[in-house]
């Protein structure tokens, strides 16, 4: 087989090519190149709105690439060292739903930690999959979720043998990894396949010193967002696929939730992205492992925050740190860390990742520099000075156990009724409640609602964390089966 040159890029060329042709547009979007439209034209460019065009022979078919979209998504899958890649335009929530309609059918079981986004148990929902979720270990010093220990697993395994499929976050949203490479073999040896989602993981694929990319560890699917790490837009993703998956039914599964009117915008982006970081990905992510390190090593001199690193490894529910990761333990100030996120955009005009009840997360990429890093060192600083207060009475964890009582489908389509949150002590919720971002719910669909459960979203509304999911805007009120259990 001939070696793909990375230099190219397919659909971006397809698109200049386009430009230069004389074609008179009886087709949609309906602002025709922009001409339509001279608010949105002036504001987004015309750069933009002339590329802004509907699938046609010479730039391909999303649904049914043949010719410039299979051509790039054969170079995607070259460069991540997959067997197949698909271009997702619908956000890595698509990848993820994709991965979990693949291999769950109603009835079916998956194993994967409670700590998952909010995409996947969504997937759950629309297939009628069984959730058989693993607790991950809690790290009672920084709050968060760790990584699913692999004798864990294997004894869930051995519960559930009939279960299709084991799902791994690579890494968790601070950073954290699991023995991917074990949990893998340990998939395969059981007839099972293993799905990562590594919606905060594309640099691993490029990156030297940097935790095991799924691919690379044998893994069979992987949801991969190009736009958070790897450059492209918003909303644009990869789905990267292994020897022993079935390519074109995976295809038939995107076709489901995508859409048939895929941007040139996010494909194009998705290409150029891909060129670069295949050109470029080492020097690209050893100028951002400098830049963090040396932003962790600052913020830990400052006192009270804990900018940590690869020293929690404790290799099994911390078997790797993604050090690219900026991740920022408060506690000690007194402020859970929405609180920080909050002064830092709203008193310095720094706008970070996140911010939970006891971390901030800041996302650094090569487009960061020295002086803002400066700034953002700075104003951590002052915060601590001026803010600082006793942290007695704070709560210290992001990650509640749930005591799941009904499938997430049984659940969201069931008869509802809404409660008051007080009043819901006990009953099964039918609905998400999640902090956003990172979009882990606190709830969701078919869970049991307990006391430390209604405490902690209290608690969280207190502190100023974004509160999402419940039809209830205000998060006043929470639907609940209806009938008690």
């Amino acid at each position: 087989m001939e070696k793909l040159s990375q230099k190219k890029a397919p659909i971006l060329e397809a698109l200049q090519e386009f430009k230069t042709m004389r074609l008179v547009p009886f087709d949609v979007p309906g602002h025709k190149r922009g001409r339509g439209n001279k608010e949105l034209t002036d504001f987004l460019g015309e750069k933009c709105l002339t590329v802004d065009v509907n699938s046609m022979k010479q730039l391909d078919n999303l649904c049914h690439p043949i010719s410039v979209i299979k051509e790039a998504e054969e170079l995607a899958a070259d460069a991540f060292g997959a067997a197949h890649a698909f271009f997702i335009v619908n956000g890595t929530t698509a990848a993820v739903q994709t991965m979990i309609l693949t291999v769950c059918k109603r009835g079916d079981k998956i194993i994967l930690p409670r700590n998952v986004h909010r995409s996947v148990i969504n997937s759950m929902i629309l297939c009628g999959a069984e959730p058989i979720y693993i607790n991950p270990q809690m790290d009672e010093k920084l709050g968060i979720a760790l990584g699913m220990k692999v004798k864990e697993v294997a004894a869930a395994i051995k519960k559930h043998p009939d279960a299709k499929a084991i799902l791994v976050n690579n890494p968790t949203y601070y950073g954290i990894c699991s023995n991917l490479q074990a949990l893998t073999r340990l998939a395969h040896e059981n007839n099972m396949l293993l799905l990562a989602d590594e919606a905060h993981g594309t640099h691993f694929y490029f990156g030297d010193n940097l935790p095991l990319s799924a691919m690379a560890a044998g893994a069979d699917m992987a949801s991969v967002s190009m736009h958070k790490s790897g450059g492209s837009l918003t909303q644009s993703s990869f789905l990267l696929c292994g020897q022993q998956v079935n390519a074109q039914y995976v295809r038939q599964i995107i076709n489901l939730t995508q859409t048939t009117s895929g941007s040139y915008l996010l494909l194009s982006s998705l290409d150029i992205s891909r060129r670069n970081l295949a050109l470029h990905g080492k020097e690209i992510f050893a100028k951002v492992m400098e830049m963090v390190e040396y932003t962790r090593s600052e913020i830990n001199q400052i006192g009270d925050y804990y900018a940590y690193s690869k020293e929690i490894i404790n290799g099994d529910s911390i078997y790797d740190f993604d050090v690219t990761k900026l991740s920022v333990n408060t506690l000690e100030t007194g402020l859970a860390g929405i609180e920080v996120y909050d002064l830092l955009r709203d008193e310095y005009d720094i706008q970070i990742e996140f911010g939970d009840l006891g971390n901030i997360l800041a996302y650094m990429s090569v487009g960061d520099n020295y002086k803002n890093i400066e700034r953002l060192i700075g104003a951590l600083s002052e915060i601590r000075r001026l803010y600082k207060k006793d942290k007695t009475g704070m709560l210290r964890h992001e990650y509640i156990p749930p005591l799941v009582r009904k499938t997430p489908q049984e659940a969201f389509y069931n008869e509802k009724e809404q409660l008051p949150l007080d009043a819901s002590y006990g009953r099964i919720c039918s609905e998400f409640v999640m902090c956003y971002p990172p979009g882990i719910p606190i709830l969701a669909p078919g869970e049991e609602i307990t006391k430390e459960i209604i405490e902690y979203i209290k608690y969280a509304k207190e502190k100023g964390c974004s509160l999402t999911g419940p039809e209830d805007m205000k998060v006043e009120k929470i639907n609940v089966l209806k009938g008690g259990c």
